[in-house]
């Protein structure tokens, strides 16, 4: 019996030493919420698993494109699929069924409406934000009104074409008319949905300035159609233009998954900011994989265009989302009331920064 008792504390202090082993570098540990760590990382799921993303090939969707080119994604064994939809109308119910399970969004009325009404979707990244000095979505004069006009409060009385009313292009409208002290009676609203269209709104005279993105202001300015006007930053500092939606199932019914995602997407948005932000990395490569994907496939433009800020670590202007839920309240666009806590689900990078850490 003693012989017995010996040998089974010798076995168990075997175990405890072997399994010590697996927590030291190049081992494995298991930690909070089930995921198997390696080497500071997750371990790759373990079965092939699609995770369907609607994207429409916007530049904003560069963490997407990135970390599906570099093989972030294949690393965890996520199997991406981008599918494409005519509108929000058709996209929003498909993600809130999981019938697809990631999508690129920007803050609408008729989003948070939908929302409102029961279709739930959760915003979990940042997708699209303005950077200080380098806005990727700003305001843009007629080449004829160069040094005519040149502060905000010389737009009065000019038509200014915006993509939507009540959306956030709108919301950034408001937001400049406000710092100039005028109001929207003091200026022409012209509704252009298409940015494209307002180049050749331009050209015709038929608007004096546009809110438009890049790369269409870096190319109007080349093709001598308009000139960049200040930035917009300059009175919304804090814009959070576009957000990662996920479907909640995937976020609850899929968080293996979910959380693998999220560190894919990451890394990938850190590649981009070490060529865009930093001026390192791998410009050429970064470039190339963005040329595939988007519609500018020009390789110098990119070298030139203001991108659109995509936060390393994920993070989004969470107060400027509530701000402009509120702005849309205010003008009556809101039916129904939406819980921003509850829409709003910051736990998944969160959850990434600490594998992998803060992006210095």
């Amino acid at each position: 019996m003693r012989k017995w008792s010996f040998s089974l504390v010798a076995l168990l202090l075997i175990v405890a030493t072997v399994m010590a082993g697996c927590t030291q570098k190049g081992g494995t540990s298991t930690p909070a919420g089930g995921q198997t760590s390696v080497d500071g990382d997750l371990a790759p799921l373990p079965e092939k698993t699609k995770v369907i993303i609607a994207e429409d090939g916007a530049a904003s969707g560069a963490g997407f494109y990135i970390a599906k080119s570099k093989g972030y994604f294949e690393a965890y064994n996520i199997d991406v699929e981008f599918a494409t939809f005519a509108n929000s109308d058709e996209m929003l119910p498909a993600l809130a069924s999981g019938q697809i399970d990631i999508a690129g969004g920007v803050s609408t009325a008729s989003f948070f409406n939908s929302i409102a009404q029961g279709i739930h979707v959760k915003m979990i990244a940042d997708k699209g934000h303005n950077v200080p000095g380098k806005s990727y979505f700003t305001f843009v004069i007629d080449k004829d009104h160069e040094g005519v006009i040149k502060d905000y409060a010389d737009l009065k009385g000019k038509r200014i074409a915006v993509s939507t009313e009540n959306g956030v292009d709108d919301y950034i409208f408001d937001q400049m008319l406000r710092h100039a002290g005028l109001t929207r009676d003091d200026v022409q609203f012209v509704l252009v949905s298409d940015f494209g269209n307002m180049l050749a709104a331009m050209e015709a005279n038929s608007i004096d300035a546009a809110l438009n993105i890049e790369p269409l202001i870096t190319r109007g300015q080349a093709e001598g159609i308009h000139v960049k006007f200040l930035d917009a930053t300059d009175f919304a500092p804090e814009a959070q233009i576009a957000m990662v939606l996920a479907s909640p199932k995937f976020i609850s019914e899929k968080r293996d998954v979910a959380i693998r995602f999220m560190l894919a997407y990451l890394k990938a948005l850190r590649d981009y900011n070490d060529v865009f932000v930093k001026g390192t990395g791998d410009q050429e490569g970064i470039i190339k994989i963005m040329t595939e994907y988007t519609a500018l496939k020009d390789v110098e433009l990119w070298k030139q265009v203001n991108v659109t800020g995509l936060n390393p670590n994920g993070s989004m202007f969470v107060d400027d989302i509530q701000a402009q839920y509120e702005w849309y309240m205010s003008r009556g666009a809101i039916i129904g009331e939406v819980d921003l806590s509850d829409a709003v689900d910051t736990s998944l990078a969160e959850e990434a920064l600490k594998i992998i850490g803060e992006y210095k």
